[in-house]
């Protein structure tokens, strides 16, 4: 069977109960494939299990120990094999995708079910740009779909550097939408490459003064507030959020405020689906979407990694690169 280099946790805590060893490798089902992993990430997913806060957290992670050993959701590689009833994928083909809450892709070896978010990497698209790209365009695409967006429609992104945000300003772009993006000093010039229409620094200018006549405000990184931005909003305009807030109030306020014809507060639920990735992978392929990498780290480093994540300083993707074996 072989073995492989994975990254490993078996107790919660900081990035430091990270630790790379060697495992058995996979072996396929006969719905999978199995992919020899050349890149993945660390996302906020992967932090939010190493070390699940708040608690409830770990009705999905485990309550006492991590049931998920190897986190890494998102991936991009070769598949080396395919099980018996595999119709899609051959041995050979580069493959993308996001294991969303089954994770493994911090690891030479990941198993990948053929019905789950894994497509043809498009031509032209290494695997680094490859890995950096499904999670935040997923969570980008459940939101901004849900608030049925479409063309001459305007649209502010606070957190337009992250994974999730400069998803959204790509999407929307792509959309035909009008983007006002909200950003750290250092990310502007990269956001602006993304098409946003205005780039607001948001260390030197407050994004939320005066009126904004938006259709949607969406905070990809849930450090703002519905009551901060509600004036920014058209009457009867969406306000978008990935975070449970500061004091858990926003599904609280999501049921409030469908109560009345006004703004409304919504958090969708994200849509981790094989369609959603062939939507993204099509606009890969037709240049209108890229990957935003910020820095690359060997999977040996992946404890500096996940640090520099959490500083909350990265700009789009951190990729962590997984030399093939020998």
């Amino acid at each position: 069977m072989g073995v492989m280099r994975a990254v490993v946790h078996d107790r919660y805590g900081p990035p430091s109960v990270l630790r790379v060893l060697d495992l058995p490798r996979p072996a396929p089902q006969p719905d999978e494939v199995l992919v020899r992993v050349h890149a993945t990430t660390v996302n906020r997913t992967d932090c939010g299990f190493r070390d699940p806060t708040p608690f409830f957290v770990r009705v999905f992670s485990g309550i006492v120990r991590p049931r998920h050993r190897i986190l890494g959701t998102e991936f991009a590689g070769e598949v080396v094999e395919a099980g018996t009833s595999v119709t899609g994928f051959k041995k050979g083909d580069r493959v993308f995708g996001v294991n969303d809450m089954l994770f493994g892709a911090h690891a030479e070896y990941l198993c990948v079910a053929e019905s789950k978010p894994i497509a043809a990497i498009p031509p032209g698209v290494g695997y680094d740009e490859a890995a950096a790209v499904s999670d935040g365009f997923m969570l980008a695409h459940s939101c901004l779909r849900a608030a049925s967006l479409g063309s001459g429609q305007r649209l502010l992104v606070y957190g337009a550097s992250g994974a999730i945000g400069t998803a959204a300003v790509q999407l929307a772009k792509a959309w035909d939408v009008e983007v006002t993006a909200v950003c750290v000093t250092k990310a502007v010039e990269v956001v602006a490459s993304l098409g946003a229409d205005e780039v607001v620094d948001y260390t030197t200018t407050d994004f939320a003064s005066g009126r904004g006549d938006f259709d949607v405000v969406f905070d990809a990184v849930g450090k703002t507030s519905f009551s901060r931005c509600r004036h920014l909003l058209k009457p009867r305009g969406w306000y978008l959020e990935t975070d449970l807030g500061r004091f858990w109030q926003n599904p609280f306020l999501g049921l409030v405020t469908r109560l009345h014809r006004g703004r409304q507060v919504r958090m969708p639920i994200p849509d981790y689906s094989r369609e959603n990735l062939l939507v993204l992978s099509e606009l890969i392929g037709a240049g209108r979407y890229r990957a935003v990498i910020d820095r690359r780290y060997p999977l040996e480093d992946i404890v500096e990694a996940t640090t520099y994540v959490e500083s909350q300083q990265k700009v789009g993707n951190v990729v962590i690169t997984v030399a093939p074996p020998g």
